[in-house]
C-alpha cells in the first residue's frame, strides 16, 4: 500500500474585519467567528490553501492508479470558545488567487495578495458576489463584500464536526475534488475552509469560536498536507511459510538509516519465530524467512514528538509479500527533512493483535 504527502504551494486567511489585508506568509491560518475589535459587531475569517497541480497530476498518472483517495489534513494550533458542536466546511475554490507577502495585522497592512475583498492585489479581481454557472457561490454581500467563491456541489463539499473533547485536527476526504482536478472537470484553485453559515456573523455568543491551524509557513512540523493514498497491495508468497505464533521476531535488514527526500524506500521484513520448534536440519533455522498474515500493517511515527505521521490503515498500509517475504514502500517526500522517524508493524496471529515497536529508526535528510 502507499501514501504520498504533498505540502501547499500557498495559503492565506481572509478576514472580513480587514477586507484588503493580505496574510500570505503568516504562520497561522484561521476560520474564526468573533466580534470586531473596535465595534463589537460580528466578524469572521476563512482560509484558502492550494497544492501544486503538476504534482497532483503526476501522482494520479504514475502512482495512484488503483483505488485512490485524497485527504486534506490540517493541524490545530489553537482552539478557543468551543462549547458545542462546531461545523467546519471545506469546498474547492472557484477563481485563481495570489499568495501575497503579508502577515496578520502588519502595520502598514500588505495588500499585494488575496484578501477578503480581492483574489489578487487590492483594487483588482474582486471576488464575485453573485452565484455563477456550475454551482459556484457568490461571496458575502453584507457590509464587507467578499470572502471567496467556491463550488457547492455535494460531491465536493466536506464537513467536520468539532466537539469539546474531540481531536481538533481536521481530516477532510477530498477524493472527489482531487480527481476532478486531475480530470480537468474543475480547475485547481485550492480549497476554502470556513465555519457553517449560521455561525459566521452570528450574534450568538455560543458561536464565537476561534479555530487556528498551522500554515505552510509554520516553523513546526505541522503544515497542511494533501495525503494521497492508493492500493499497491500484492500478495504472492511463493514457497514461504506463514508465521503461526505471535511470539515472533521481525527485522528490517535493508533499512539504510538515512534517506533523501526524493527517495522511495522499499522496506523488507525478515520474520521468524522467537522460539523455533526443534527439528533435524542441515542448515540454520534462523535463516528461514516466514511471512506475516494478510491482516498486517505498517505505520510511521515522528521519533521526537511520538506523533503518528502515517497511521495503520486496513486498506492503504497493508504489508505486501513476494517470494522473498513481506515488504512496503515509503515515499520520503512527504516526511519533514532533518527529523527521525520510527516504523511500527501491526499483525494479527492466532487471534492476537500484536504491535511491534522494535526501534526501526530512520532519518530523512536535506537533499
Amino acid at each position: 500500500m502507499a501514501v504520498y504527502k504533498l505540502f501547499p504551494e500557498k495559503d492565506a486567511t481572509l478576514y472580513s474585519e480587514y477586507p484588503v489585508m493580505n496574510t500570505g506568509i503568516d504562520e497561522i491560518i484561521e476560520a474564526t467567528t468573533a466580534d470586531a475589535i473596535d465595534g463589537g459587531q460580528p466578524v469572521t475569517s476563512r482560509f484558502v490553501v492550494k497544492f501544486n497541480q503538476s504534482q497532483i497530476t503526476d501522482i494520479f498518472t504514475n502512482y495512484a492508479t488503483v483505488n485512490p483517495a485524497a485527504y486534506l489534513r490540517l493541524f490545530m494550533a489553537k482552539v478557543e470558545g468551543l462549547s458545542q458542536d462546531t461545523l467546519v466546511y471545506c469546498y474547492p475554490v472557484s477563481g485563481s488567487w495570489q499568495n501575497g507577502t503579508g502577515t496578520h495585522l502588519y502595520n502598514p497592512a500588505v495588500e499585494n495578495g488575496v484578501s477578503w475583498a480581492y483574489r489578487t492585489a487590492s483594487g483588482s479581481d474582486a471576488w464575485d458576489t453573485v452565484f455563477a454557472a456550475g454551482g459556484v457561490t457568490g461571496s458575502w454581500t453584507g457590509s464587507n463584500t467578499g470572502g471567496g467563491n467556491w463550488y457547492t456541489n455535494s460531491d465536493y463539499a466536506q464537513s467536520a464536526s468539532l466537539q469539546y473533547r474531540s481531536n481538533f485536527d481536521l481530516n477532510f476526504n477530498v477524493t472527489n475534488t482531487a480527481l476532478a482536478w486531475y480530470s480537468s472537470s474543475l480547475v485547481n484553485d485550492g480549497f476554502i475552509i470556513k465555519q457553517e453559515n449560521s455561525a459566521e456573523f452570528s450574534t450568538d455568543p455560543a458561536k464565537k469560536v476561534e479555530l487556528k491551524y498551522f500554515s505552510v509557513d509554520t516553523n513546526t512540523i505541522y503544515p497542511p498536507q494533501l495525503e494521497i493514498k492508493w492500493d499497491d497491495f500484492t500478495f504472492n508468497t511463493g514457497s514461504l511459510t506463514e508465521i503461526s505464533t505471535p511470539d515472533c521476531i521481525i527485522n528490517l535488514p535493508n533499512n539504510a538509516g538515512q534517506y533523501e527526500p526524493s527517495a522511495v524506500a522499499k522496506f523488507r521484513l525478515n520474520v521468524r519465530p522467537q522460539y523455533p520448534a526443534r527439528v533435524f536440519t542441515t542448515s540454520s533455522i534462523y535463516t528461514t524467512n516466514y511471512f506475516l498474515p494478510t491482516a498486517s500493517f505498517w505505520s510511521i511515527k515522528d521519533l521526537d514528538t511520538d506523533e503518528t505521521v502515517i497511521d495503520f490503515d486496513p486498506v492503504y498500509t497493508k504489508l505486501s509479500c513476494d517470494s522473498n517475504g513481506n515488504y512496503f514502500n515509503v515515499y520520503m517526500n512527504g516526511l519533514e527533512p532533518e527529523r527521525y522517524y520510527k516504523i511500527l508493524i501491526q499483525t494479527t496471529i492466532d487471534g492476537a493483535v500484536k504491535v511491534l515497536d522494535e526501534k526501526y529508526y530512520f532519518k530523512v535528510i536535506n537533499g
